[in-house]
């Protein structure tokens, strides 16, 4: 009988990016189930609140199945707020997927590969280099673009595009208000 591969992707997903869910279709051809893990991590000052990331992760990787192709694998939505690698463990998987886009990435992450590796040398890490299409994607890049005003429409799926416009509208709203209060 074969053995069941189960695949853990971390990450922040504030928001989630077509990068990401490019890396979540392409991981499920290596694993049969995959857990998205939405890190809370309340430290980095997300945009949005775990409970709003995994809604929008969830959404969008429901879209993503229903659109492609299916291969067999199963995906999962859960919020961690431990160490990765007890929540790998904790979860069964003996995979985690990490994406790359750039040089830049790969010291950082080749960095916390190896020190995964030290806390738990059964659990391996993939990299999975980010299509050409989406290596300038990142959650940040988008967040200022469309703070800015920019069109963020071919880096986000639309929903996720409505959320972010909406923050930054509200973002506005109540940094016009702080400026009024200020100068009375």
């Amino acid at each position: 009988m074969p053995r069941h591969r189960i695949g853990v992707y971390p990450g922040t997903f504030d928001p989630i990016t077509n990068g990401h869910l490019d890396i979540i279709q392409r991981a499920t051809h290596l694993v049969d189930h995959l857990i998205v893990g939405v890190a809370r991590n309340d430290g980095k000052g997300p945009l949005f609140s775990t409970e709003e990331r995994l809604h929008m992760v969830r959404t969008d990787v429901e879209v993503m199945i229903a659109n492609s192709p299916n291969n067999g694998a199963t995906i999962e939505v859960q919020a961690f707020d431990i160490l990765l690698m007890h929540f790998a463990v904790q979860s069964n998987a003996g995979v985690i997927i990490r994406g790359l886009r750039a040089v830049s990435d790969f010291e950082y992450e080749f960095q916390m590969a190896g020190m995964n590796a030290r806390l738990n040398a059964n659990v391996e890490t993939v990299f999975l280099m980010a299509s050409d299409r989406h290596q300038f994607i990142s959650s940040r890049f988008v967040k200022e673009i469309g703070r800015l005003g920019g069109d963020i429409r071919h880096f986000v799926s639309p929903r996720v595009a409505e959320a972010l416009n909406e923050r930054f509208a509200v973002e506005a709203t109540n940094g016009d208000r702080s400026k009024r209060v200020q100068t009375r």
